[in-house]
């Protein structure tokens, strides 16, 4: 679920476990998402592939379409093939005239493996960096010639997840590659989004935000869970309900223009998603509004 600052608009959908919610259908989040009153959805297993069919049926409820994930393994294939394979993708994101391609290595993540704790993640050796920064590179050089900006995504159990790894990223990275700030990746990676926002302003395309349960991150961490357990746990919620300070970070990002997307990669058969969206719409345009980003 999303909502667009500057020249377009607010965005709604879990891949990484597709059971959750997984039983509730693709209308109906779009429905639900407009009553919110968000604009932009970011693509998600739901969703149809086809430009025709996609474009229709976004508009459908009133929703453009903001990106949607890519999963890139540049550590194990060339630069040529992982074009070749993000093909279908970046085509499907054209023509719906999204402008941003939500990008993040995948190769060796654990994110996605329930058995795996995040204390195993994978970590780059210091001499890989600049390799591994050539090839995003040229793969943001790719696509920006065609109208679409890389955006990387720094997220847990992957190569990029902690402060320092996103500082190495952008170091080692060209200008045609943005940062993806996600404030709830960032916070529990152990970095601050406010810090982040400040220094890599004019290098931030695309944001997402959402919130971090303080008590379920430490339990997180004294339990060595996995990613997904702790998503079960609900480390993650709608911004406002939990410790990040939205109104602070955004602050940093004066001038801004492009989507910011609000996540809560939570689902339970206890809470409303419907009740969550607009607690998250609310919560954000009024964040949005101190920060002078919206009126």
């Amino acid at each position: 679920m999303a909502i667009r600052i500057g020249a377009n608009p607010i965005g709604w959908s879990n891949d990484d476990m597709t059971e959750l919610g997984g039983h509730i259908p693709l209308e109906q989040c779009l429905r639900e998402a407009q009553e919110a009153g968000f604009v932009g959805m970011e693509l998600g297993n739901k969703f149809p592939r086809k430009i025709e069919t996609l474009r229709a049926t976004l508009a459908e409820y009133g929703h453009s379409l903001v990106s949607g994930w890519y999963s890139s393994e540049l550590l194990t294939r060339s630069v040529q093939d992982e074009l070749v394979n993000l093909r279908p993708h970046l085509d499907l994101l054209k023509g719906c005239g999204a402008d941003v391609l939500v990008f993040a290595e995948t190769s060796n993540a654990i994110h996605g493996d329930i058995n795996i704790p995040l204390s195993q993640r994978p970590v780059l050796r210091d001499e890989d960096w600049a390799e591994f920064g050539k090839r995003v590179t040229e793969v943001g050089d790719a696509t920006l010639a065609e109208g679409i900006r890389l955006v990387y995504h720094h997220h847990m159990g992957t190569i990029v997840q902690s402060e320092e790894d996103i500082h190495t990223f952008m170091r080692v990275t060209g200008p045609s590659v943005h940062l993806l700030l996600d404030t709830g990746h960032a916070t529990w990676g152990g970095a601050d989004p406010a810090k982040l926002a400040a220094q890599y302003k004019n290098r931030i395309s695309h944001v997402h935000t959402k919130d971090v349960r303080s008590h379920v991150m430490k339990e997180a961490a004294d339990s060595n869970m996995s990613f997904l357990e702790a998503v079960i746990a609900g480390v993650y919620t709608v911004p406002g309900d939990g410790m990040i300070d939205f109104a602070a970070t955004l602050k940093e990002l004066g001038g801004y223009q492009g989507w910011i997307v609000v996540e809560a990669e939570q689902y339970s058969d206890t809470i409303s998603a419907l009740s969550f969206a607009q607690m998250g719409y609310t919560n954000l345009v009024g964040y949005l509004q101190e920060a002078n980003l919206i009126d």
